[in-house]
């Protein structure tokens, strides 16, 4: 496949940016007002990451060079804000490496299936308001499934056998309203201890779909639920519980699985399907499946989008069974070699992903080729300190006056190197600037400083 330079993107032009950098403050204030009857506290976290996002490729806020090593053009790499469920950009990565991850390091070469949990609008603001449900939640999806599962093989009653499954707590719905839902993927069928995999047959998808409303009858009773609300909608007919049971994906099918592991992990909204229209001061968000479109004002659009970010540390990927951390890591070193006096470290596949070939697996364009003869760029410094920022940026006619102050620090040394998985290209200059740097900004100076991976290699 040729190689195509990377138009790097603009993200103080999306909407989003535009949206969040008007708006954020307004909503910081007004939202007890507003929006806290309807929407629960307004989380410390939320502030943290709408301001991490007005700094992500923003080039005021520190960058790196990179060079040609052929002809010697150079360009700037703005640092990223590395936040999950908001950041378009930044949730991408995570969502390539994960199915990467999902694929190379978790899943065993069986069959497996897709599973969607999901629960009534009557009981969705329990979770709302509690965020902690929905790991409770999972844990009961999990119960049931590898219950069901083991049920469903021929060595249901034998004993040491596991389920296997990876689960994704997502939040958002069609036009991000919140409905909180459990994907998951597992393993059609059960391990033994051997390793050996017997395929689970097709079960009632009913039963379980009855058993997973009682669960979580049972737990938001213990919360509070009276039991005459429990007893009305069990009454009905159609119960507002849910659960889909997608197609077999067989063996070897190694593409739709990764698809699958993006699709677990997306990003809450889509920002090819968001309008904001400044002139009259509406938004407007397309649905996914219904295609039908909904306008909302500036602030009432924010509000839906900040509860959707989950609060720092709280795991919304979950593995458990023969998938889980523990069974992985037993299985790892009972295949490690028998003399442990000698430390071999085992290859770091995932810290090999680079940034620049996750980029260029989604929009076939490969950020570190050169746009003037199509050679290879490398790294060759890191610009921090506010002043000399400013002063490069005008000498390169990239400077625009900040209209708000520096949310972010500068990076430290101890996080230069994963720095190279967080960057994004941005602006190209001609001539040389190299006048303007300090002596301790060589082009040599950081090349202790930075890991094998920078020396980055074309797929």
């Amino acid at each position: 496949m040729e190689n195509h330079a990377y138009t790097p993107r603009s993200p103080r032009s999306s909407g989003l940016y535009q949206l969040v950098e008007e708006y954020y403050e307004v909503l910081e204030r007004s939202w007890d007002e507003r929006y806290a009857s309807k929407l629960g506290y307004w989380g410390s976290h939320f502030t943290k990451v709408l301001w991490s996002y007005l700094d992500c490729g923003d080039l005021r806020r520190g960058f790196a060079r990179i060079r040609c090593k052929d002809c010697g053009h150079e360009r700037l790499l703005p640092f990223s804000c590395k936040r999950r469920h908001f950041c378009p950009s930044c949730h991408e990565r995570r969502v390539l490496e994960f199915a990467e991850f999902l694929v190379s390091e978790v899943t065993s070469e069986v069959p497996h299936r897709h599973w969607v949990f999901s629960v009534p609008k009557l009981l969705r603001p329990w979770f709302l308001y509690d965020k902690s449900l929905l790991g409770e939640m999972c844990t009961i999806v999990w119960k049931l499934l590898s219950k069901f599962i083991l049920a469903s093989t021929d060595g249901a009653g034998a004993t040491n056998t596991k389920a296997a499954s990876v689960m994704s707590i997502q939040t958002a719905g069609e036009h991000l309203d919140f409905n909180p839902h459990i994907h998951a993927l597992c393993a059609d069928g059960v391990f033994s201890d051997n390793g050996t995999f017997t395929e689970a047959q097709v079960f009632d998808t009913k039963a379980l779909e009855d058993a997973f409303a009682n669960a979580i009858f049972a737990l938001l009773q213990e919360k509070g639920l009276h039991e005459t609300r429990i007893e009305m909608m069990q009454s009905w007919h159609h119960s507002g519980f849910s659960v889909y049971r997608g197609s077999q994906i067989p063996v070897g099918e190694r593409a739709s699985l990764e698809r699958l592991g993006q699709y677990l992990v997306r990003c809450p909204f889509a920002l090819r399907r968001m309008v904001y229209d400044k002139n009259s001061g509406e938004v407007s968000y397309s649905g996914k499946t219904t295609g039908t479109t909904k306008r909302y004002s500036p602030l009432d659009f924010l509000a839906r989008l900040v509860v959707h970010i989950p609060a720092p540390h709280f795991q919304t990927i979950r593995y458990y069974g023969h998938y889980s951390n523990k069974c992985r890591g037993m299985r790892k070193r009972a295949d490690s070699p028998e003399d442990k006096a000698i430390c071999v470290l085992p290859p770091k596949k995932l810290a090999s992903i680079s940034w620049a070939r996750l980029i260029a697996k989604v929009f076939l364009d490969d950020p570190l080729i050169c746009p003037k003869c199509k050679g290879q760029m490398r790294i060759v410094s890191f610009i921090e300190e506010d002043d000399l920022i400013a002063k490069i940026l005008k000498h390169l006619g990239l400077w625009e006056p900040p209209g708000r102050p520096v949310a972010n620090s500068p990076p430290t040394l101890e996080l230069l190197e994963s720095f190279g998985k967080q960057m994004d290209c941005s602006q190209n200059w001609e001539g040389d600037f190299s006048q303007l740097l300090p002596e301790g900004y060589a082009d040599e100076a950081y090349s202790q400083l930075l890991p094998d991976e920078f020396a980055y290699e074309a797929c």
